[in-house]
């Protein structure tokens, strides 16, 4: 079977598995990667290999573009406590925590046990946005999640690389050790210049498709360009999409395309690397002599336990010191024992876990015992955290949808007020027909109907609407019109009927 029908194979399984997990309201990484596992031990099932460079660059570099951009720089200052302690402070306590466990367990040299330490230490963004986007939770605690998932990888990777230095070298030395100190604001630096530059060719592109290739090229370049210079890329891609979603403006147009694009194309590169993790293990079973597999299980089982537990001692530790001082200093409590509870379990591993896992040289000390452990940990969280998270959400009482929806209302009354204040001092009847508009959206909100309100008016404009849409097919049908021209009146047509529709018919869901 030739690549191409692999991936074939590989996409058609994964739309399976993408309505499965929507009737079972179940995250689909989890899924997606117990099932790559499960296809990777079936007999004839074609194995195909991640090389490490690529796929960091390929899978992770998008997601963690699409991930910051999303993410405000006044949303990173106002949590940077948490942010620090979670995606510098967690991730250097697990990865020497593990490392003394490593050594200790497996007699691993010190230096190698803290390489698996980094390798096994971040949680993963792309596992942590396609989870958290199914669930609802307090707005603070997703915010410090999906922003840990952000800077943790770097962290990771700083203390893998250093680690892995002593390990080949002996020692650390001046000239590695200035080199991995520059790596983090050097990268930061690259982003943000590489920001102001993708802000002086946009203007060049903009509005076109393309506009959309420039934005995957520069991620992909800034990220192969940190690389070669020794820089963090993954500060790079961060510093780079949180200086352009800041500083970019962008017309509606060109936000809707890119959105669209964007998230479809993250969407299947993160369908397309949780299956190929899962299909891992077919390699990494094969390359171990069978006598040391059950060791090497043991092994990553105890690993995976220690993994998880520091994480809760982490996120709970955090919580308890700063509800003391709240305390003490008569303030509120800025987060629950409860929600301590959800970050703890919100640790799922993913890509860079195992991309740098087979970065590893062939003579590393228990190379294979290594890669194991390292999918085991990937694999148990996805599949485990992944499956019991929304459970847990409700059982700690957590879910917020009710109330999140209720929120969503509030702010759309405030933006509809904000319309409506800006046409008080405007007279004729453009105006008034605006006003009309927002009035009868003011309506819908405020009325005890909700929404529902609304439905004469969508009746008559859909209706009014559907009518517009035959003319067009009777003009195309006479030959009144050539291909472009139909196409262009058609989009003019779906986007008076998507500014009808309410949300849940014009949104796009994920699964």
């Amino acid at each position: 079977m030739s690549f191409f029908e692999s991936l074939l194979v590989l996409s058609l399984a994964a739309i399976l598995l993408l309505q499965v997990s929507r009737r079972l309201s179940a995250p689909y990484p989890s899924l997606l990667a117990m099932a790559g596992a499960a296809a990777a031990l079936v007999p004839g099932i074609p194995y195909v290999s991640l090389e490490p460079e690529i796929a960091l660059a390929l899978f992770i570099a998008p997601a963690l573009m699409d991930a910051a951009f999303d993410f405000p720089v006044g949303t990173a200052r106002r949590f940077w406590l948490p942010l620090l302690v979670f995606a510098v402070g967690g991730v250097v306590v697990t990865a020497f925590t593990v490392a003394l466990a490593a050594s200790w367990y497996a007699g691993l040299p010190l230096a190698a046990a803290l390489v698996l330490g980094a390798i096994v230490a971040p949680p993963d963004a792309a596992a942590a946005t396609a989870i958290l986007s199914g669930v609802a939770i307090p707005r603070s605690t997703d915010a410090v999640l999906r922003g840990e998932s952000l800077f943790n990888d770097a962290a990771a990777l700083l203390i893998f690389g250093a680690a892995l230095a002593v390990h080949s070298t002996g020692n650390l030395g001046v000239t590695v050790g200035l080199h991995f100190a520059l790596a983090a604001p050097g990268g930061i630096l690259l982003g943000i210049l590489a920001a102001f530059v993708g802000k002086n060719l946009s203007g060049f592109v903009s509005g076109t498709l393309g506009g959309n290739l420039l934005q995957f090229v520069q991620t992909y370049l800034v990220w192969i360009l940190a690389e070669h210079l020794g820089l963090s890329a993954v500060l790079a891609v961060v510093a780079m999409a949180m200086a352009m979603a800041s500083s970019v403006a962008t017309s509606a147009r060109m936000r809707v395309q890119s959105y669209a694009v964007w998230s479809a194309v993250v969407f299947v590169l993160n369908i397309m690397a949780f299956l190929l993790m899962g299909m891992q293990i077919k390699g990494i079973i094969a390359a171990m002599p069978e006598g040391q597999l059950m060791r090497a299980c043991t092994f990553a089982a105890f690993i995976v336990a220690i993994v998880v537990l520091v994480r809760f001692a982490v996120c709970i530790g955090y919580n308890r010191i700063l509800a003391r001082l709240a305390r003490r200093r008569g303030r509120t409590q800025p987060a629950t024992l409860k929600q301590a509870i959800l970050a703890g379990w919100c640790g799922m591993r993913g890509l860079v876990t195992l991309a740098t896992a087979f970065a590893l040289p062939s003579d590393f000390p228990q190379r294979d015992t290594v890669v194991l452990t390292a999918f085991a940990v990937v694999l148990a969280t996805l599949v485990i955290q992944g499956l019991t998270l929304s459970p847990l959400i409700r059982w700690l009482g957590l879910d917020g949808r009710a109330a999140a929806a209720e929120e969503l209302r509030a702010r759309r009354a405030q933006i509809t007020r904000a319309g409506i204040h800006a046409l008080e001092d405007q007279t004729g009847p453009e105006a008034e027909l605006l006003r009309g508009k927002f009035l009868i959206e003011q309506q819908a909100l405020f009325s005890v109907a909700g929404p529902s309100s609304l439905e004469p008016y969508r009746k008559l404009a859909l209706g009014s609407i559907a009518a517009q849409r035959m003319e067009l097919e009777r003009l195309r049908s006479d030959n009144e019109l050539n291909v472009d021209e139909y196409n262009l009146l058609l989009e003019e047509i779906d986007w008076k009927e998507l500014a009808v529709l309410p949300l849940e018919e014009r949104k796009i869901e994920e699964i």
